[in-house]
């Protein structure tokens, strides 16, 4: 499978962050997280599960443990099973961050 343009595949809601599965494998998911400015992902955790986000448009906040960094397209960031991590758009455009799971969210 080939995608191009992944980040025009982006889909924003105005309520809260949007998300737009990629692809879905057995053993990988890669799906894109789009926010409108002042949106987050709070602070969460995946048992089990490692997680990669890679900026491909606009400005994120990253928190991924006690790390905190600012983030532009072309950057990433890792939180490995267990690790506290978070994302938010501080505006003042639109963020679309790419999100790989491995191994993918249960369905």
């Amino acid at each position: 499978m080939i995608v191009r343009g992944v980040a025009k595949l982006a889909e924003f809601q105005h309520e809260k962050m949007g998300k737009t599965t990629v692809v879905a494998g057995e053993s990988l998911f890669v799906g894109l997280n789009s926010f409108e400015p002042g949106q987050e992902h709070s602070a969460h955790t995946h048992a089990g599960q490692d997680k990669l986000y890679v900026i491909l448009d606009g400005t994120a906040e990253v928190q991924i443990g006690e790390e905190q960094a600012v983030l532009a397209a072309g950057d990433a960031a890792f939180a490995s099973s267990g690790v506290v991590h978070a994302i938010r758009n501080p505006g003042p455009g639109r963020l679309v961050a790419m999100a790989i799971l491995a191994p993918p969210p249960k369905r």
